[in-house]
Parts: structure tokens; C-alpha cells; sequence
């Protein structure tokens, strides 16, 4: 009996369990299913001109992720510019080229990002130049050539403030090497194409827009070496393959901008890539239809879309600075005296400081002058005021810890203190100058004339050098220097003796003629 009323309760306590679960299971369900009607939505994706439209059309709320608009489209980065210099979107604008890239998308991109392709290191890969423009557009580009530029440049903007120490640093790591090359024999219609041995990242070439054109390029670096941080299993840093196109201008340069694109790269080593596209693909393939629609698909050819021209480097003509006469008058010694004959004063150097006030051009010029050219480009709207308003850590962070520091002192114009400074004085003037003052000529008090020689590597030739500087005469005409040594000896000048001088010592220069030939012979007093 007792057993029977066991068995009952756990009949009754299975039934009831199955009947929660069935009802969990359908309150689960009704919950999913009025969800999904809430927010129906119609998603349409269209390629235009290789821009990316996303339009989204919803009913009843909008859930807590939002939604897309049409006014959403791909923003494309411009490069080491704050703003861009692309004209206001048009639908119907068609651009003049289209560069086609025949490798192909990442399927792990999403709808809102920019597409991104992988390469494999030096493997060449196919760019078709194609002629987009309608019947009668452009009609000064028949029967003329065109040049485009190839660049492949860094996709983050932290690495493109220190451009130029990565490139050297991978110059340095791979004497010899480019980053990008023309495979010419796989290439067809290019003409005269040309590399610059300074220019590892860019390559140029002329080409018929009305002929077929196809260019196959080798990108030589990967992209994990330019992390900050080499471990195992890094991720390299994107990449970008830009094209730059211009036309003749009258005098027979190509310097008329005529269209611009680019797309996202990753370099691998050699079947990196291959392996990369295949686990990308198979992650796609375990997501549900749902999560996939948030990803655009993978297609065979990479279109380069449009972007702003990447800024060229200003080249300054070889113009002399201009200088400025001094205020006193040259040094100069009288016939009587045995000297020389007087010759004009040579301009002194003008001070090479940047002002405030000086334009971008002006900027331009002087970071060219003081040898910044590699950095020219990265400063090219900035004025004097601009850059006088860097701070050391900004230039440091821009430029590099070596660079950086010299263009901050050059900068404030900090001048490196000379290892020797003596101040000298003609002893004529001198004499000259006390005879005023005995007769009364002079006013209360009598002053002397002294010049400083400012000595870096303290020998006896650049003291020569100087002083023939000081008297505007040839260093050949100067025979010897002697320095008046006790009861009145005459003591030759050698580097030792200099190296020994104190510093901002004073003398008395006299000079006598030498009795060979006509030099003559200096004598510190």
C-alpha cells in the first residue's frame, strides 16, 4: 500500500515538471517572437562609385542599438590633414578613374567600416588603371599621358606623425630593400617608370588613360614590423596603397591634380595572407544568419576609393640668405703699420631664427635651410606662430627623441656655447686712441675696440682662419702667429698653446711683414 502511494507521487511530480518545462518553453518563445515584431527592419546595401550606402527602414520602436541612416555612409581618413579637400558629396558625380585591385575584401569587415584586403609580402598583385571618364569629359587628357604616383603609407595617424623614423628604422633593419616595387615584366602599358632610392615607399610612372593599363606591384614589408610591442601573436598595423593621378600643366610638368584613391591593407609573410582570408571566412561561416548581416561580404577585387591628394614636399630654390652690415666699423690696419691693403667686409650671416609672424611659406623655407626637410610635409599649413607654440614633448612625440630635440632648440634659437672665446684689439687703434686722449680730443673717458674669436676646434689653423676672417684677407697671406711670451720673446702658436688659453682672454694685435714674400706675421700681445 505504501509502495503505491510512492509511485502515484512520482508520476504526478514527473508530470508536473514536463508541463513547467512546456510552458517555458512557450513563454520563451511568444517573448523572442515579439521582439522580433517590434522591430522589423528592411536592410539594403548598394555600391556606388565605390562608396558604401547603408539604408535601414524600421517600424514600431527603435530598439536600444539604433539604427542607420541614409545620410551614413564609409568615412574615408585623410591623411596628416584635419580637414578634407574632397568636394561636397554627389551621387551622380562619376570620377574620371577608377584603380581596381585584384585582391580580395575581408569577409570579417563590418558594414561600417572601410573594407580591408591582405597581401602577402612580396608577392605582385594586379592594379587595373581604368579610364571612367563619360564622352567628352576631360577632352585636354586625349591622345596625352597622365602620371600616378603609387605610395603605400601608414593607415594610423600615430604612425604617420613618425613616418619618417619607422622608414629609416626599416632602412636601417633592411639595407638595401624597398617597401614598394613595380614588377615591370607582369605590367602592361606603363611608361618610364621610376623609383627613388630615398623614396623606399613610393614609386611613379607615365601611362594612356585611353590604352589598357595594368600595373603589378610588390609590397616588400609586413605589417607587424611597426608594433610597439614584439611578443608572438601581435596584430601587424594596417596599411594604405594610395594612387595619386596628375596632368601636364604648360610648362610640360605634371603638377595638375586630377584624382586620388586608396584602400586598407595588411601585409603578411609569404601565404599569410592565404591563411588569414581562410580563417576569416570560416569564423563567418559558424555566426548565424542574423550576425552575419552586420558584415559586408567578401569580394574578389578591391575597388580604391576616393580621398584627398597626399601632400607633396615644397622644394626650395638654393637663394643666399640675405644679410646685414654691421654696425661698427670692418677691423681694418693702416699701410703705415705694414697691413694689408683694406677690403671690403664680407656680410656677416644672418641670425637664422623663425619669427612669429612668418607664413606657412616662410616656415617651409626655414625648416628646409635648417635641415628638417624630412618633416616639411608633416608642418605644411603650420606658421612661425605655430610652431613656436610646440612644446618639447610635441616635437619629441612628432619627430623622435634625436630630431625632435634639435628642432626644439633650433626653435628657440638656443646657440651651442663656443669652447674657446678670446677678445682681440689692433694695437694701432689703440695707440691711436690714447694719443687722442692725452691732446684733449677725445671726450672724458677713452674706449677701446675689442673683437671676439669664437674657437670650436682650438688648433692653430682655425685661429688662422679667423683672424684673416677679422682683417678680410686670405688665411695664405697670414705666414705666422706668434704670441709675446716674457722680456718680450716671440712664441709660436701651435694647438697646444690655444687649448691652454683661458678663456675670454684679451690681446693686443700687432702685425709685421714677413721678409720672403708678402704675408705677414700676427703677434698676440
Amino acid at each position: 500500500m505504501q509502495r503505491g502511494r510512492f509511485s502515484l507521487l512520482a508520476i504526478l511530480l514527473v508530470g508536473w515538471r514536463s508541463e513547467r518545462r512546456k510552458r517555458a518553453a512557450i513563454g520563451w518563445k511568444g517573448r523572442r517572437g515579439r521582439r522580433r515584431g517590434r522591430s522589423s527592419t528592411r536592410r539594403a546595401c548598394c555600391m556606388s562609385s565605390g562608396v558604401l550606402h547603408i539604408e535601414e527602414a524600421a517600424s514600431g520602436r527603435a530598439g536600444k542599438a539604433g539604427r542607420f541612416r541614409t545620410s551614413d555612409v564609409l568615412a574615408l581618413p585623410i591623411f596628416k590633414q584635419e580637414e578634407s579637400n574632397l568636394p561636397p558629396d554627389n551621387e551622380n558625380k562619376i570620377l574620371p578613374f577608377q584603380y581596381v585591385l585584384c585582391a580580395a575584401t575581408s569577409p570579417a569587415v563590418k558594414l561600417h567600416d572601410e573594407t580591408l584586403t591582405y597581401l602577402n609580402q612580396g608577392q605582385s598583385y594586379e592594379i587595373r588603371m581604368l579610364d571612367n571618364r563619360k564622352m567628352g569629359e576631360l577632352p585636354e587628357l586625349n591622345g596625352k599621358l597622365v602620371k600616378s604616383i603609387f605610395r603605400v603609407v601608414f593607415h594610423d595617424r600615430r604612425l604617420q606623425y613618425t613616418e619618417h623614423q619607422q622608414l629609416e628604422g626599416w632602412r636601417w633593419n633592411r639595407p638595401g630593400d624597398r617597401i614598394l616595387d613595380i614588377d615591370i615584366p607582369m605590367s602592361v602599358g606603363i611608361i618610364d617608370p621610376r623609383a627613388n632610392p630615398t623614396q623606399l615607399n613610393t614609386v611613379e610612372f607615365l601611362w594612356d588613360p585611353s590604352k589598357r593599363t595594368s600595373v603589378f606591384i610588390q609590397v616588400h614589408c609586413i605589417s607587424t614590423e611597426f608594433t610597439m610591442r614584439k611578443h608572438g601573436g601581435e596584430k601587424g598595423v594596417p596599411f594604405r596603397v594610395q594612387i595619386d593621378t596628375f596632368k601636364e600643366n604648360e610648362n610640360g610638368e605634371y603638377t595638375e591634380h586630377l584624382h586620388s584613391a586608396s584602400c586598407q591593407i595588411k601585409v603578411f609573410k609569404p601565404k599569410g595572407a592565404d591563411r588569414k582570408q581562410k580563417t576569416d571566412r570560416e569564423k563567418m561561416e559558424k555566426r548565424t544568419p542574423h550576425e552575419k548581416e552586420k558584415y559586408q561580404p567578401s569580394y574578389e577585387t578591391t575597388i580604391l576609393t576616393e580621398c584627398s591628394p597626399w601632400p607633396e614636399i615644397t622644394y626650395v630654390n638654393n637663394v643666399p640668405s640675405p644679410g646685414f652690415s654691421s654696425s661698427h666699423s670692418s677691423f681694418s690696419i693702416s699701410e703705415g703699420n705694414g697691413s694689408p691693403n683694406h677690403q671690403p667686409e664680407p656680410p656677416a650671416p644672418i641670425a637664422d631664427n623663425l619669427l612669429p609672424t612668418s607664413t606657412p611659406q616662410e616656415a617651409q623655407q626655414w625648416l628646409h635651410r635648417n635641415r628638417f626637410s624630412a618633416f616639411s610635409r608633416l608642418f605644411t599649413n603650420f606658421s612661425g606662430a605655430d610652431l613656436l607654440k610646440l612644446t618639447r614633448e610635441d616635437v619629441i612625440q612628432i619627430c623622435g627623441p634625436a630630431d625632435g630635440i634639435r628642432l626644439f632648440n633650433a626653435l628657440k634659437g638656443r646657440m651651442v656655447r663656443p669652447r674657446l672665446t678670446i677678445y682681440v684689439c689692433q694695437e694701432s687703434q689703440q695707440l691711436s686712441e690714447q694719443q687722442k686722449h692725452e691732446d684733449g680730443d677725445a671726450a672724458n673717458s677713452t674706449f677701446f675696440v675689442y673683437h671676439a674669436i669664437y674657437l670650436e676646434e682650438l688648433t692653430a689653423v682655425e685661429l688662422t682662419e679667423k683672424i684673416a676672417q677679422l682683417f678680410s684677407i686670405s688665411a695664405q697671406q697670414i705666414s705666422q702667429i706668434y704670441k709675446q711670451g716674457p722680456t718680450g720673446i716671440h712664441v709660436l702658436i701651435s694647438d697646444e698653446m690655444i687649448q691652454n688659453f683661458q678663456d675670454e682672454s684679451c690681446f693686443i694685435l700687432d702685425t709685421m711683414k714677413a721678409e720672403t714674400n708678402d704675408s705677414y706675421h700676427i703677434i698676440l700681445k
